[in-house]
């Protein structure tokens, strides 16, 4: 017996009732096949992305160029992993959740052995862009298919799962990348690439079933996506989500597009060093990821506080990033400060998506689509930003987080107002 054919199928009189959600069927055996090839799924993302970050001095070295044209292919990554999720979710609120996955997955496999022969950086420029497109369906339909199953505290436990893996990937790609460039040159990076998305697109054959019936499909086509995006953006306390989600995300952004540079660079870090602090800083993701869970499933606390909460370390961690660095203090006056803001965008990823997704399970995939397009169109914005104001030290990349971090403080004083936000069902 396969694995796809032991999970339940979604029954319309299970989703007609408010507190029993088809999920609560699926045994823990089956919950874990779930955790596994979904997070699987989201981390193609962050890992085409990140993967061959640490390969950016040697992209700049073969290609003759300078750095901000290299950090340009990682914007057009950013760029069409945003316009992918703004596609391929509303697409799979109308035909389903497989058949985006899949063709989006076949995609990224034909743009990352294309991207593995380019000859010039302008070609792998477009050639990323197709590969963040190619991506976008693993971390959107991952998302409306556990809100297709779950609702209340267990979406919130299911989606923690998913937050871990979309904030320690983008944190474990550049380890993964350091180690690779020891025994391959950066065209072998996307060969591993293809090689993982080949395998993610077997697990999802397998081992992944429609999630949305047919009974719950938008029909209507433009006035339906229309309406969906008219009953998202009415209602302040997603919006307010989705703006402190982004601006968590382009502040660690900030971290992953300079960090090559800064700590090789100016800092003088080997690869393998560089890869060395990508793992402790990994750790802070974990942490702050698997508390945020904890202490909205276990200890009752709304997602709106663990995000006051969170926000409000990022800007004192910011901070002391541009103050010390510009008092001289150093690798470690940028090193422990940043640990800890690391620590508070893992805070954010799973409350701001509890937040956000808690109220619109009609509008699952279009939802999920606006909180990664928003999360990577912004943060790859920030990316040129960052190179105009060049990396010579750590002030550039503070001074977006820190701007990030207040934008995100404005969010959540006009736009979420914590204490008026109701409590998750159980």
């Amino acid at each position: 017996m396969s694995i796809t054919s032991s999970i339940p199928v979604v029954r319309p009189d299970d989703l007609a009732n408010r507190t029993v959600h088809p999920g609560d069927k699926l045994s823990q055996r089956q919950r874990l096949v779930y955790v596994l090839v979904l997070g699987a799924l989201t981390a193609l993302g962050p890992f085409t992305v990140d993967l061959y970050l640490p390969a950016f001095p040697v992209l700049q070295d073969e290609f003759g160029v300078d750095a901000g044209l290299v950090q340009l292919t990682l914007t057009g990554t950013m760029i069409g992993f945003g316009l992918g999720q703004l596609i391929v979710g509303p697409w799979s609120d109308r035909v389903g959740r497989r058949l985006p996955l899949i063709l989006a997955t076949v995609l990224h496999i034909g743009a990352s052995i294309a991207a593995a022969l380019a000859p010039t950086i302008e070609v792998l420029m477009v050639l990323r862009l197709l590969q963040g497109f190619g991506a976008a369906a693993g971390a959107v339909v991952a998302m409306a298919m556990v809100r297709d199953l779950f609702g209340g505290k267990p979406l919130v436990k299911m989606l923690s799962r998913l937050a871990l893996v979309n904030g320690l990937a983008p944190v474990i790609a550049p380890v993964l990348g350091s180690q690779l460039l020891g025994v391959m040159d950066w065209r072998g990076i996307f060969w591993v690439l293809a090689a993982y998305s080949a395998l993610v697109l077997v697990a999802t054959w397998f081992c992944i079933v429609e999630t949305l019936p047919r009974e719950r499909r938008t029909r209507g086509g433009g006035r339906a996506l229309v309406a969906s995006y008219t009953a998202l953006f009415r209602d302040r306390i997603y919006v307010g989500a989705l703006l402190t989600g982004a601006m968590s995300f382009t502040g660690l952004f900030a971290y992953l597009s300079t960090s090559s540079f800064l700590f090789q660079d100016v800092y003088g870090f080997s690869a393998q060093q560089y890869g060395a602090l990508f793992a402790v800083n990994s750790v802070g993701i974990i942490i702050g990821v698997q508390t945020s869970s904890f202490l909205m499933h276990r200890k009752n606390v709304g997602p709106q506080w663990i995000i006051v909460g969170s926000i409000a370390l990022q800007v004192v961690a910011a901070l002391a990033i541009f103050g010390l660095d510009a008092a001289g203090g150093g690798l470690w006056g940028t090193m422990v400060p940043l640990w800890f803001f690391i620590m508070g965008v893992g805070f954010v990823f799973p409350a701001s998506q509890a937040l956000a997704l808690a109220g619109h399970g009609a509008q699952a995939g279009t939802a999920a689509s606006l909180l990664g397009a928003l999360n990577n169109g912004i943060a790859g914005l920030a990316t040129p930003i960052i190179g105009f104001l060049g990396v010579g030290s750590a002030m550039p990349m503070s001074a977006v987080m820190i701007g990030a971090a207040l934008i995100a403080v404005l969010a959540i004083v006009v736009l979420i107002r914590p204490a008026s936000v109701p409590p998750l069902e159980d």
